[in-house]
């Protein structure tokens, strides 16, 4: 390595990880998927993105510290504040105007989980007045579900450990989500099923904040070049995604 890519890399590394450490934002459900992770007993998170950024930390051959955030919106908005310095959330126009994105590595669909007492089958049949559907605040998939929705609107909550809780008790009709992390839910909520249809089409992508040119490339080359190597794929295998696509 020359002196001048010793300094680039020690440049690119001050500007991804600035306290010398890679502050990673992951965002906790009761369930791994390819979006969220679970918490372990000892506290590890556990699951797709916990992988993928410990990949990253190797690369870089930086410590990682992570966050845990209950939804997307608050990772979203710590990014904003810069007290995390990566994270990997849906994309849609909203964030892009406050954060930058690198690559995709999953193609989303947000749809419904709905309680087998409504007899709603089809996305379009949520769309009723009076039907109480749930979304998570701060996510492109609450947004999307407010903006499709014209009969009734979504509820903001917190969590997916309280969107199951509250379809679990009767309290809503329907829980708007990405359709593979609804696939462990249906076995939560017994009696409910996923609609077919979806109403958001998007992909999941790694994210940093704006005004970092140096990282947004970095994080941009990583992870073409683990998808490109099949990293992204094994790492959908060994969690159980063998049917799930790597983004193009």
């Amino acid at each position: 390595m020359t002196l001048s890519s010793h300094a680039q890399d020690a440049a690119v590394k001050a500007e991804l990880a600035p306290t010398g450490t890679l502050r990673v934002g992951l965002i906790e459900a009761p369930t791994a998927g390819l979006i969220f992770v679970r918490r372990l007993e000892d506290g590890t998170p556990d699951g797709v993105t916990a992988d993928l950024s410990a990949d990253l930390a190797g690369r870089l051959d930086l410590p990682r510290a992570v966050t845990l955030f209950p939804n997307s919106g608050a990772a979203a908005a710590a990014l904003q504040a810069e007290t995390i310095d990566v994270s990997f959330m849906p994309v849609d126009a909203a964030r892009r105007q406050v954060l930058d994105f690198g690559p995709g590595y999953y193609d989303l669909e947000s749809t419904y989980l709905v309680g087998g007492a409504s007899g709603i089958t089809d996305v379009t049949q949520v769309d009723r007045p009076g039907l109480r559907v749930l979304a998570i605040d701060g996510t492109t998939t609450f947004r999307a579900s407010a903006r499709t929705l014209t009969h009734t609107q979504p509820v903001a909550i917190p969590s997916v450990a309280e969107a199951v809780d509250r379809m679990r008790t009767g309290q809503a009709d329907a829980f708007a989500l990405s359709r593979d992390t609804l696939r462990p839910i249906v076995e939560q909520v017994p009696g409910s099923r996923i609609v077919s249809g979806g109403f958001q089409q998007t992909q999941v992508a790694v994210a940093v904040p704006r005004g970092r040119p140096g990282a947004l490339a970095y994080v941009t080359a990583w992870l073409d070049e683990a998808k490109r190597a099949g990293v992204v794929r094994r790492i959908f295998d060994a969690r159980g995604f063998r049917d799930d696509a790597v983004a193009h």
